[in-house]
């Protein structure tokens, strides 16, 4: 039999107050010797609170280092600095430190415990970095962590828009998978079954109760959490990233101000469901719900814009075959962004 081996996390924590108890996780597994990378302008309390669970527990931070710009640069620059004591390295705060600390303990090989501060995207487990290398954004080979603790106390205390950020990329997934089944059908792409209802079961799990509470934070944090894995599970980003990303990937590139991802490819969510004909009225009943078009309709996007990176999208990547794919979707595009109700709120001439 041919047996497929993954890593997947060993430690996980999603409960109040899991930042203070980062140094009871650590000393469980015998890493009493820490590198730490975080975000530059974390509150000084979450860092009161995570250095003080550490010291608590007599736990060594041999290195740390603020994280400003998630670099491919700075995380070379930090690899050669790690101690050869050092028994794990802890990532703490936004995308851009956890994606930095990631890639830092993919090239020394040592266990990643992820610490995010919000939950703006599924990025703070998966087997990916997204790093800016020669000026240029690149989802870089890296390492899933060991561990992933997130605090929902934190999380809830996070801007709203992180949150919205976190709605818009999970919902991606449905598009994604979509996408993945229309490549098969088209192009015999592979798709790994236990991925792509993983996928899918994570986003229905966060459906049914999308609440902005302790609770609903639990849910979408499991639920982004477990897309990662899902990306593990088949080596391919496939189960959390189709047609949607293609076109946050060309907005990232042309915008003259691009917004965060996960509102990017909510948007572009929206849209996709609305070319592949399906899930549009769960997507837009979510993010009526969530206050996610609120919240976009409060800074609108540039109708220009997006209709280049539509038809830029499908050649973002090689051989990746989705609904972009099939047609010249761009007149319907165009069409939707104009007079569906919920899209003409998100865009201004």
């Amino acid at each position: 039999m041919n047996r497929t081996q993954i890593d997947i996390p060993s430690l996980v924590r999603v409960k109040t107050g899991a930042v203070g108890r980062v140094g009871i996780y650590a000393r469980r597994h015998g890493f009493m010797e820490v590198a730490l990378l975080h975000s530059a302008d974390l509150h000084e309390n979450l860092m009161n609170a995570l250095c003080a669970g550490l010291q608590a527990e007599n736990i060594a931070v041999l290195q740390r280092w603020p994280i400003r710009e998630a670099s491919f640069e700075q995380a070379r620059e930090y690899f050669p600095q790690i101690s050869a004591r050092t028994r794990a390295i802890i990532g703490f705060g936004g995308g851009k430190a956890l994606d930095v600390a990631k890639y830092v303990a993919f090239l020394t090989r040592l266990p990643y415990l992820a610490v995010p501060t919000s939950l703006s995207n599924d990025g703070f487990c998966s087997p990916q970095s997204s790093l800016t290398l020669e000026g240029r954004r690149k989802s870089l080979p890296s390492a899933m962590p060991f561990g992933v603790v997130i605090d929902t106390e934190v999380c809830l205390a996070a801007p709203d828009i992180l949150w919205h950020a976190g709605v818009g990329d999970l919902v991606a997934k449905l598009t994604a998978v979509a996408d993945w089944k229309l490549a098969f059908h088209a192009v015999g792409t592979l798709v790994d079954d236990f991925a792509a209802l993983l996928s899918d079961a994570s986003v229905f799990q966060f459906i049914a109760r999308p609440t902005h509470d302790l609770e609903g934070v639990r849910l979408l944090g499991t639920a982004l959490m477990l897309n990662g894995i899902a990306m593990a599970v088949c080596g391919s980003s496939r189960p959390a990233s189709g047609s949607e990303h293609l076109i946050s990937h060309a907005l990232d590139s042309l915008s003259e101000r691009p917004r965060m991802h996960g509102l990017q490819v909510g948007v572009a969510t929206y849209l996709i469901s609305l070319l592949q004909k399906q899930n549009s009225t769960t997507i837009a009943d979510l993010f009526s719900k969530t206050g996610f078009w609120r919240t976009v309709a409060a800074d609108p996007f540039r109708r220009d814009e997006w209709l280049e990176a539509i038809r830029r999208a499908p050649s973002i990547k090689q051989d990746f075959y989705t609904v972009l794919s099939s047609r010249d979707c761009l007149p319907e595009a165009e069409a939707y962004l104009h007079n569906d109700p919920h899209l003409r709120a998100c865009f201004v001439d």
